[in-house]
């Protein structure tokens, strides 16, 4: 049960999903949960693996709730006394005759950014190798198959190349989600266009993926005025970064590079929204 539980949290993981994992680290007297039990919620309300049950799973599983909901949450221990008269105790006391005392790791885990990169040229190959470096994942699409295929991304997790329909029909059932970023890099002003439209339209008013494009600040005016015309709510729009990446003064696609990956770290890091 234990791999098991690790292995579906992984899968969440690469959804997309923030995972809180529980860990039975100690356990003493009569308790339904040995240590090594594990049991983990995502931020979509799925849940994998048992603790034991009884009072003692609804209670951590109600801490792990809140844990995903508090953004500077990242672990903590708990104690937990399963007797009523408990209270007074460094513990949290459960509704419970048994007496027993378990200890519970609680932690919350995030996926690593992965970086969808929507047009194959020098700006995404050097975006690709930076992702690399950093340990992070990043998948490729582009309307050409040769600036979207395994040799030119042999690192790339997902190889897209289609018409922008095609590729925004096959992110359906929040398929997108699995994105953290989607770097708008394409050749044609048109294709970024459309792809900006379709994603925020399928994305709605969720914060996953973040979207960015590269492209002046008139380049901008006229996407955000095509995307509202399209139906796109404010909100949704002005959540898109343009231009991407923080001012370093960046010229060449390695210079770029770094700058756009700085902003992601930052906005994951919490010190740049």
């Amino acid at each position: 049960m234990t791999s098991a539980t690790l292995e579906w949290v992984l899968d969440r993981l690469n959804r997309g999903e923030r995972v809180a994992l529980a860990s039975v680290v100690e356990a003493s007297g009569s308790v339904p949960g040995k240590p090594g039990a594990k049991m983990a919620v995502s931020n979509l309300g799925n849940r994998h693996g048992t603790i034991g049950g009884a009072g003692l799973e609804l209670k951590v599983e109600k801490h792990l709730g809140q844990m995903l909901t508090d953004e500077s949450a990242t672990s903590r221990v708990e104690t937990y006394v399963l007797h009523r008269d408990a209270k007074g105790q460094e513990a949290t006391a459960l509704n419970s005759l048994c007496g027993g005392r378990v200890t519970v790791s609680l932690e919350v885990l995030k996926p690593v950014p992965h970086i969808l990169i929507a047009g194959g040229g020098h700006c995404g190959l050097a975006i690709a190798a930076a992702c690399d470096n950093l340990g992070w994942s990043h998948s490729v699409f582009d309307v050409r198959n040769e600036y979207a295929d395994g040799e030119l991304y042999p690192n790339a997790v997902e190889h897209h190349s289609s018409d922008v329909k095609e590729f925004i029909a096959s992110l359906s059932d929040n398929g997108f989600m699995r994105f953290s970023d989607v770097l708008l890099l394409g050749h044609d002003w048109s294709v970024d266009q459309d792809l900006l439209i379709g994603l925020l339209l399928n994305r709605g008013e969720s914060n996953r993926p973040r979207i960015g494009a590269i492209g002046s600040r008139a380049k901008w005016k006229v996407f955000r005025e095509a995307a509202i015309s399209a139906g796109v709510s404010e909100n949704a729009i002005d959540s898109v970064r343009c231009p991407i990446g923080i001012q370093i003064g960046a010229e060449s696609p390695e210079e770029i590079a770094i700058a756009v990956c700085a902003e992601i770290m930052a906005i994951e890091k919490g010190v740049r929204e």
